[in-house]
Order: C-alpha cells, then sequence, then structure tokens
C-alpha cells in the first residue's frame, strides 16, 4: 500500500489578537493570547488526516514539545517517527488582526536540529511510489529532497518560508509545487500569475504546480494543462492555516483519482471552513464537515 510521509515542523503557536500589526520602534497591547499546536509540517499532517488519509509525520520535538505530539496521535498520524531532543521546540509569535490578517515570527528550535543521519533512518522506511510532503521550516532539506528522489518517492513541496534553504534544493526533483504568489514570485521573478506559471512550466516541466491566491481563488497546472478554482465564500477570522488546509485536501482529492479541477473545488472548500475559525490546527475541518457545510 501507498504511504504518505509528512517531513516537517513542529512548533508552539503564540497568538496575539492586535488591533493592527506592530510598527517599528511601536509599543502596543494585545487583546488577547492563545497557544496552539502549529508549524506547517503539523498543520498539514492534521490537514492530511482529517482529510480522511493515513498519514506519518517526521520530525523533532524538544523538551516543551509533547503536547503537540498528543495533537498529532488525537487525529490518527503516525507518529513513530517523531524524534525529541533537549532544549526548546520550535515556536511562532503570530499576531492577527481585526481583519484577520496574520503576522508570523518563527523560531526555529528542534526543526533546525534534523541531521541527514535521522533524515536517513526516517526515509528507510519508505520506498519508491510513496508520498513525501515537505515544507522549508526544517534542517536538512536538500538531502531530504535528494535521498527522497533516489528512492523513488513523490515528492510534493511547499517552499515556506522562502529563504536560501529553497534555492540550495535540486528543485528539478520535486514532483508538485504548492505556491502563494509570494513564493511564486520568489521562483520566476513575477507577481502575474499567468507568468508565474508560465515561467514554472519552463524551469521544472515535470512538476505539478498549485498557485494558491487567497480569495482571488487558486490554478492548478501541468504539462500544458491550466484549471482555475474560484475562492470559496467566507468570513474571515484567522487565515493561518489555510494554505496548509488546502494542501492536505488537495491532495486528497487527487489521491482519490479527481479530476484536478474537482480537487482545487475540495480543497477551497475545506479552507474557507479553517477561515471562519480561530488558530492553526485546530480551525481544520474533518472530511465529514465539508459535507455537512454549507460553505
Amino acid at each position: 500500500m501507498r504511504k504518505i510521509l509528512n517531513f516537517g515542523s513542529l512548533n508552539a503557536d503564540y497568538v496575539y489578537t492586535v488591533n493592527h500589526m506592530v510598527r517599528g520602534g511601536e509599543t502596543t497591547a494585545s487583546l488577547g493570547m492563545t497557544i496552539f499546536p502549529g508549524g506547517k509540517g503539523l498543520n498539514q499532517s492534521i490537514a492530511l488526516a482529517r482529510a480522511g488519509l493515513p498519514v506519518y509525520h517526521a520530525g523533532l520535538i524538544g523538551e516543551d514539545g509533547d503536547f503537540l505530539l498528543d495533537t498529532l496521535r488525537a487525529d490518527g498520524v503516525d507518529t513513530q517517527f517523531v524524534g525529541k531532543i533537549p532544549g526548546r521546540g520550535g515556536h511562532t509569535i503570530i499576531q492577527v488582526d481585526k481583519n484577520a490578517q496574520n503576522a508570523i515570527l518563527l523560531f526555529g528550535g528542534s526543526n533546525r536540529a534534523i541531521t541527514p543521519a535521522y533524515a536517513d533512518e526516517v526515509l528507510s522506511h519508505f520506498s519508491s511510489g510513496d508520498l513525501l510532503l515537505l515544507q522549508n521550516e526544517i534542517s536538512a532539506l536538500p538531502h531530504i529532497l535528494d535521498k527522497a528522489h533516489d528512492i523513488g518517492m513523490e515528492v510534493w513541496l511547499n517552499p515556506s518560508p522562502m529563504d536560501e534553504g529553497v534555492f540550495a534544493c535540486d528543485l528539478t526533483k520535486v514532483s508538485g509545487f504548492f505556491l502563494n504568489e509570494i513564493e511564486g514570485a520568489e521562483l520566476t521573478g513575477s507577481g502575474d500569475p499567468e507568468i508565474i506559471l508560465t515561467r514554472m512550466a519552463e524551469k521544472f516541466p515535470n512538476a505539478a504546480v498549485v498557485l494558491t491566491l487567497g480569495e482571488h481563488g487558486a490554478w492548478y497546472a501541468k504539462d500544458g494543462m491550466r484549471v482555475f478554482c474560484p475562492a470559496e465564500k467566507a468570513e474571515a477570522v484567522d487565515t493561518t492555516a489555510a494554505g496548509d488546509t488546502f494542501t492536505g485536501y488537495f491532495l486528497r482529492g487527487m489521491l482519490d483519482g479527481l479530476a484536478p479541477e474537482k480537487a482545487l473545488q475540495l480543497a477551497a472548500k475545506a479552507a474557507a471552513i479553517t477561515v471562519s475559525r480561530p488558530g492553526a490546527a485546530p480551525s481544520i475541518p474533518n472530511y465529514e464537515e465539508l459535507n455537512a457545510s454549507r460553505v
């Protein structure tokens, strides 16, 4: 049976509600603070699991990260490949303003302690045809990508946050990209969605591209085919995990054999539910909710 591995970050999210994003030199009071389990890796594993897919998570937590393991296990994510090291785990400081927009400060912690040796041990349990999902919040990313490609895994990459770590990777080994317009612009030099898709096809002709544009919808492109899906209408409360939800549900659709347009629609509906709720992982819907929801 084909296995799904998400090799990604595990963070504690310290979410502060604010009237506006703090400006340089400014001191302001928050309207509230809540601690949520998060990290793009954890969020996407939760999204995959709540979409009904069996998923393994690999990554490292610190001494303060046991509640992250509990969170994954509560949704049925297999955590046998999650390790624990001394010291602080990864965490974020997230500002969410009155318009539901967010600004995120990331501390890598244990997520930046991943070594090639640890990655090799994890990947030794997977084989050709298995699916690997990656983000850019962990160390050893180029090695993990190379090793997975050598094994013959299908590799999907969400290159967030964009930094030199992404460009250290051989991106020609990626099977599919999940991008927003900022990441697309970093990879192609243009913020125009049509140009992003054209240039991605030129640079990575064998890869699929899912380009999400928030309230302006999403694109899928591969082998000269392009499909657009408008965003679902929603009353936004917190957009933090919208992209991660979209990733998990799109992969559910594709693995179910849905046409790309239908997979985009499934993902858009799930993301609309997510933005209507506070927090990251706790806001991600279960698959059953999509059938019951009128969103």
